[in-house]
């Protein structure tokens, strides 16, 4: 359903004037004016809604109602950013700051996926997959290719350009790897080698990796090849890829039994070499899964703990940078919880930070802070529309 917004003192100004001022001259009443565009949206959540801030200047240009838990990722235009509600994926228009008609019911709603000229949508309580050109986005919902595992279960689904479609495998319970399916729907490869999979990125020549409780299974060539870790356990369940670099970025965990593990480790997987190297934080530091980018030239961005943001080099493993951004920060137990969160868009990177309620914009040239605004209401995830894959 569509529902534009209007805030403001402007709209109060107007409404002041009575009814006679909201009246046409045909004596029907006039049409509410459109609020004005946002420039590259970021969109952040918090508890009861969604914050539309310009890119540039930070300054919050739309506030729309949504109750309940929702998540946020780009749709994969310059236009749109998926929420992720309690009932499935919708579609937000962030320029206008109004939810838009297109939507993707079903229980669950999971990962979404930007690839190419895809972007692909995972809902967890149904099994469907869905893909589509986000282009089409702009007349309607898209009439795109549909999958739906054999099981429901938490997964995760790539399309690459050759219509190779990459999707887990599991049930309710657990979860084993994945198969691929060709642009016809046949199964061309599968592997059970990967427990716990979660999570996926694409890495520089279309090398897909997906996370495992022992390391990565990696897509390429028509083939599955699984990386082990020196590790029993050593769970990568987020990644962050970049065409840019052949070298993957992913967390990495090593207790099977913590509640909510805080690590101090994180892992670099070289796509090319298949090999998979562990570097540690600085002393102290650790981080969480919302904490993980790439920079415009494939750096490795770490938000962490000690509130700055950590960039590597992903062929070395060697520590650039440490920016501050935030101030010092705890995980904490409930993953819904606000922690500091990270977007990156192009040489931009936008950090929230929960203790202050506010959101920072930093240039990743330099780390320099060059704009922060403060919210009426504490900031939960972030994220925005892309121009481009």
């Amino acid at each position: 359903m569509n529902r534009t917004r209007i805030r403001g003192a402007a709209f109060v100004a107007v409404a002041a004037l009575g009814l006679t001022a909201c009246a046409s001259s045909s004596g029907e009443p006039a049409a509410a004016p459109a609020a004005p565009a946002v420039t590259d949206p970021v969109a952040v959540t918090y508890e009861g809604g969604i914050y539309v801030l310009d890119g540039s200047s930070l300054a919050v240009g739309h506030t729309v109602a949504l109750d309940g838990f929702n998540r946020v990722n780009p749709a994969g235009n310059d236009t749109n950013v998926f929420v992720s509600t309690t009932d499935g994926f919708r579609v937000l228009d962030a320029v206008a700051g109004k939810m838009t008609d297109i939507a993707y019911p079903g229980a669950k709603p999971g990962h979404v996926v930007r690839h190419g000229d895809r972007t692909i949508l995972f809902t967890d309580g149904t099994g469907e997959v869905n893909s589509f050109n986000p282009a089409d986005l702009a007349n309607g919902k898209p009439q795109g290719r549909q999958y739906k595992a054999a099981v429901p279960h938490h997964g995760v689904a790539v399309e690459l350009a050759d219509g190779t479609l990459i999707v887990t495998l599991g049930t309710e319970e657990t979860r084993s790897g994945a198969l691929a399916l060709d642009k016809d729907g046949k199964e061309i490869a599968r592997s059970e080698e990967c427990p716990g999979v979660h999570g996926e990125a694409v890495a520089q020549g279309e090398v897909v990796a997906l996370g495992c409780e022992d390391g990565v299974l990696l897509f390429t060539a028509g083939t599955f090849t699984k990386v082990k870790s020196d590790l029993a356990y050593s769970r990568i369940g987020n990644q962050a890829g970049s065409e840019a670099s052949p070298v993957l970025l992913g967390d990495y965990k090593i207790d099977p039994d913590a509640e909510r593990e805080a690590p101090t480790q994180f892992s670099l997987i070289d796509t090319a070499a298949k090999s998979l190297k562990v570097v540690p934080m600085p002393s102290g530091v650790s981080y969480s899964f919302r904490s993980l980018g790439r920079g415009p030239n494939g750096e490795a961005l770490i938000l962490g703990t000690d509130g700055k943001l950590h960039v590597t080099d992903p062929a070395t493993g060697t520590l650039t940078a440490s920016w501050p951004v935030v101030g010092a920060w705890t995980e904490p137990t409930d993953w819904q919880q606000p922690r500091p969160a990270l977007f990156v868009r192009g040489s931009v990177a936008y950090v929230t930070e929960p203790a202050t309620k506010k959101v920072h914009q930093v240039d990743l040239s330099t780390g320099a802070v060059k704009a922060s605004v403060t919210l009426d209401a504490v900031p939960n995830e972030i994220s925005g529309t892309v121009s481009g894959h």
